[in-house]
């Protein structure tokens, strides 16, 4: 066991010491013109090494602001963060640019959705990777070139040494995403977060990409954090589960678990919204009606409550805490939940009565 910690007057429980990462009471707020934006609200969880951890939520829910606050990646203004954030031992928050520039890329990395962005476009690819080898590990010239060969053969990407000498956008979506992946492993981190790391890809090409990724951690021991707004992208890839909405954890358990007992209305409405391939062709896609919340001035209650199929006058105004189901390491946030009496009881009686879920939309169940 690791000694306990104190901050800003806070009493910090020892932490086990195969915990690498822990994070508790995070919030991030951005400075706007309406005022404070709220993107990250109190998120707390554990991440042990080797494992993986999958952030779910729609575009909006903070997953990827959750990724960027934890690895101490946020616009130097306007942004504000607070909270606990401990990585293998040590407290990540309040370190300085140049302790934390350290930590980049050998014990924390990250592989950006867009690789045509996060790679820098004037720069050949060998020199990109080898930049990071020659910086952190202290590589000359010639071994960083010999590594980059390595890495670039590693993930997948044929005849290597000549693409050592190509520009980013002589590749293909698929090939700057390996090259992104690369990049990321080249100096062996501990943790890596993978954010959105599919996006714009076709369905085979994200395919390659993940299982590219599953086996880069198991051969190198890894942890990973997989942001992604698919539920079918992290039901195979992933130990547990953390669903986000409104800045917030709404849901959070083991996979298996999540898939079995899923207890969370916006985690089944997520589940609901992916395609599936016993359906007949061209079987319209089932969305998530309404919008989400405003961050700025966000909803009294549950947040999801406008939009929700179960959603009692409590919800709107009474916020659920995030409190322990019977199964270990399930968590979730509703008053109302799926699978229960009161969650089949709370659907009923808006199906008999024909309520409303959102009034932009006059969705009703």
């Amino acid at each position: 066991m690791s000694r306990g910690h104190t901050t800003a007057g806070h009493e910090y429980p020892e932490i086990p010491a195969e915990t690498l990462l822990t994070v508790e009471d995070l919030r991030t707020t951005f400075d706007t013109p309406r005022g404070k934006l709220t993107a990250v609200d109190g998120v707390s969880f554990e991440l042990e090494a080797g494992r993986t951890l999958g952030v779910v939520g729609e575009s909006g829910s903070g997953k990827t602001v959750l990724s960027r606050s934890v690895m101490r990646l946020l616009p130097k203004r306007g942004a504000t963060s607070t909270g606990r954030v401990r990585f293998n031992g040590h407290e990540m928050v309040g370190l300085t640019q140049k302790q934390l520039r350290g930590i980049w890329g050998t014990e924390l990395a990250m592989v950006f959705q867009d690789p045509m962005t996060s790679l820098n476009p004037t720069m050949r690819i060998g020199n990109q990777i080898t930049e990071s080898l020659r910086y952190h590990l202290g590589m000359s010239s010639s071994e960083a070139t010999e590594h980059a060969v390595v890495l670039l053969s590693s993930v997948g990407i044929p005849t290597p040494e000549r693409r050592l000498h190509d520009y980013p956008h002589q590749l293909s979506g698929g090939l700057r995403q390996r090259v992104t992946i690369a990049i990321a492993l080249a100096c062996g981190p501990r943790l890596l977060f993978a954010d959105e790391p599919t996006t714009a890809l076709d369905v085979t090409v994200q395919a390659q990409i993940l299982d590219l990724l599953a086996a880069q951690q198991r051969e190198r021991s890894m942890a990973m954090i997989l942001v992604t707004h698919d539920l079918g992208v992290v039901a195979g890839r992933t130990d547990d589960i953390a669903v986000m909405y409104g800045g917030k954890i709404v849901e959070q358990a083991p996979t298996k678990t999540l898939f079995a007992e899923m207890r969370m209305p916006y985690t089944e409405a997520l589940l609901g919204s992916i395609p599936r391939a016993d359906q007949p062709s061209h079987t319209p896609l089932q969305a998530i009606p309404g919008r989400p919340p405003d961050l700025v001035s966000p909803p009294p209650g549950c947040r999801f409550a406008p939009r929700c199929p179960y959603a009692q006058p409590r919800c709107r105004h009474e916020e659920p805490p995030l409190r322990e189901a019977p199964t270990k390491g399930h968590r979730f946030a509703c008053w109302f939940p799926v699978g229960t009496p009161e969650g089949r009881q709370a659907l009923e009686e808006n199906r008999v009565r024909g309520v409303a879920l959102d009034p932009a939309r006059s969705v009703t169940t």
